[in-house]
């Protein structure tokens, strides 16, 4: 039997679930990942995967590969790098049980990520904002229940997954400060504050809710979880609704991520600080809320503002 199935089957059982607790969300990415490729190998080395070796899984084959998510599944180079983020994760744990293959690890190891443009985030203003949160028809239990559903997304900033992933409990309405707990990414656990009115909504939401601490706030009619892409359909439906009334959605591509934007840039626009920016939203590094800065060209425009003009007369 080759090195790489028990190899494998360790990688997932006892370093990213017994050792690093990772989340259901990382382990399906990987194992999508050593999908895609064990089948990329097996077409072009003509071999069933349980018979791959380490051997058969060079820096060459790794590359064509990456290649091969690019111009044949066209993947972005975002999506090329967490996979090859994925594979770099297996062989470093490798190293340390087969230093026989330590010079064709290294060769894995040694390809870099690659580099790619980012563009600039896409956020709602306020006139955008009030045009979505008025598109729910909340004459039905379906639109009350997505009216809060984006007034929560929008106010906290939340994870799609973390948005569909909260529980009855988490809210915390009555004592003290309102806020909610949320599960993030990472499994870490942050609180976030809930203003006034969104507090009121959810009031009113959670009586009609009637379910118990451990039920999902934004169930379905029957009562499960919301998927990530019932949301996304949600969202959308909303939208087409809302650019009716506000123009300036329809060039905009909506997502709940946008929503996630949304919430850090009326943030930003009140003054407050990134690094509180940061804790609010989960980011693990501080300059991953940079890109806030970036978009934001209001704050642009009042820096200048601020700034003494060069004295030099016009041109003819």
């Amino acid at each position: 039997m080759s090195a790489l199935a028990p190899t494998l089957q360790s990688f997932f059982t006892e370093r990213l679930v017994r050792q690093r607790h990772v989340s259901p969300h990382t382990i399906a990415a990987y194992r999508d990942t050593f999908r895609l490729l064990f089948g990329y190998a097996e077409r072009r080395l003509g071999r069933q995967p349980c018979a791959l070796d380490f051997a058969d899984l060079d820096a060459a084959l790794i590359g064509g590969f990456l290649d091969h998510l690019e111009r044949e599944r066209g993947n972005s180079a975002r999506t090329r790098n967490m996979r090859l983020a994925a594979i770099h994760s297996l062989y470093r744990f490798a190293a340390h049980r087969h230093p026989e293959h330590a010079e064709l690890i290294q060769r894995v190891l040694a390809i870099p990520p690659k580099r790619f443009d980012r563009a600039l985030v896409t956020f709602l203003d306020e006139d955008e904002i009030g045009a979505l949160l008025a598109a729910p028809d909340r004459s039905s239990w379906t639109g009350r229940r997505d009216h809060a559903l984006l007034l929560v997304a929008i106010q906290t900033g939340l994870r799609a997954s973390e948005l569909i992933g909260l529980n009855c409990g988490d809210l915390h309405l009555e004592n003290g400060a309102a806020h909610l707990n949320c599960h993030g990414k990472g499994r870490k656990q942050r609180i976030t504050p809930l203003t006034a009115v969104t507090v009121a909504v959810l009031r009113t939401w959670l009586d009609e809710r009637a379910g118990r601490t451990d039920e999902p706030l934004f169930p379905t009619i029957r009562g499960r979880r919301l998927s990530r892409d019932a949301l996304e359909r949600r969202l959308s439906k909303h939208t087409g609704i809302a650019a009716a009334h506000c123009p300036s959605l329809r060039p905009k591509q909506i997502t709940p991520h946008t929503l996630r934007h949304t919430a850090a840039m009326r943030l930003l626009h009140a003054g407050v600080d990134t690094t509180v920016i940061a804790l609010w939203l989960g980011h693990e590094r501080i300059d991953t809320t940079q890109i806030y800065l970036h978009a934001d060209l209001a704050l642009k425009e009042k820096a200048i503002a601020r700034t003494t003009p060069p004295d030099t007369p016009p041109g003819r």
